[in-house]
């Protein structure tokens, strides 16, 4: 499984990125994480590392990964309907593992129960629905960014 993900992170081109804050996309569609990756590298350039997981699985060792190295983890964007490990499951994960980390939830069939969950027990802080516009991910990115560095200045990361 390692092998499958580093090939796809050099498929990506991302992996000597990995001194700068990150900005994680999980989806199990291919063009979903392009559109994510080419939208975030338009909007916030060269000022952190985007890293692209295909499932929650490959997620959680890419983030295993990325905490060996001391690049820190910022923010998540992650599809709710994957194979395996549903969006909502994944970010309570994340959560429990690393509170300070920003979620965002990224669906078109997510239904209430699941936002709500996510809300509450993986502190989301936006849900968007595909199809989103780049107005709204930029909007919930920067916001999130923002969230993470007053969090950390409270003392709460």
């Amino acid at each position: 499984m390692a092998k499958a993900r580093s090939h796809c992170r050099r498929a990506w081109g991302l992996g000597t990125q990995m001194n700068k804050p990150i900005i994680l996309c999980v989806d199990d569609e291919k063009s979903i994480l392009e559109s994510l990756k080419t939208q975030l590298k338009e909007t916030f350039g060269s000022a952190y590392g985007y890293e692209m997981a295909e499932d929650a699985r490959d997620a959680l060792e890419l983030i295993d990964e990325l905490q060996e190295t001391g690049a820190p983890l910022l923010l998540i964007v992650s599809d709710w309907l994957m194979p395996g490990m549903k969006g909502d499951e994944f970010l309570i994960t994340i959560h429990q593992r690393f509170p300070q980390v920003v979620t965002v939830m990224l669906t078109g069939q997510a239904d209430a129960a699941a936002i709500a969950r996510a809300t509450e027990e993986a502190n989301l802080h936006r849900c968007l629905f595909k199809p989103w516009s780049e107005a709204e991910l930029t909007e919930a990115i920067a916001s999130g960014l923002a969230k993470f560095e007053q969090d950390k200045g409270d003392g709460a990361g």
